[in-house]
């Protein structure tokens, strides 16, 4: 397991409480699990990612992440429609370990309101979040 330290957490993303990030592209959000997340499953063997066209609420389940450790839901950051997911997972997995915010994004989400993404947590706050969970 990583020190807090040692984790990998872009200031130019947003976090939510059960670890999945978002990033805002024009009018887009993509979406994934954080450094944090992946190194707490350990090695990732099966995501299940929603299909295309496929609605969800913020706060609702739209993934499954299998690993050797324990299966995990992963709950959407904003509302919105699946308008892409990451081919590339089903037959590489791992690769959320690897690289969670560059190639290991789960789906690309055309959201239903934007300002959603402003009640998520800014870097500095996810990382009191994860202070928190340590203790």
């Amino acid at each position: 397991m990583k020190e807090i330290s040692e984790l990998i957490i872009p200031s130019e993303l947003r976090y939510t409480k059960d670890h999945e990030w978002a990033k805002k592209e024009g009018d887009r959000v993509r979406v994934g699990i954080t450094d944090f997340a992946q190194d707490q499953l350990g090695d990732i063997v099966f995501v299940e990612l929603p299909e295309v066209g496929t609605s969800f609420e913020q706060g609702e389940q739209f993934a499954t992440v299998e690993s050797v450790k324990a299966v995990s839901e992963v709950y959407m950051p904003v509302s919105g429609k699946v308008v892409e997911i990451n081919e590339s997972l089903v037959q590489s997995p791992e690769v959320v370990n690897s690289s969670p915010y560059e190639d290991g994004w789960f789906v690309v989400v055309e959201p239903g309101d934007i300002s959603q993404m402003d009640s998520l947590m800014d870097k500095d706050a996810y990382l009191e979040l994860l202070k928190g969970e340590e203790s």
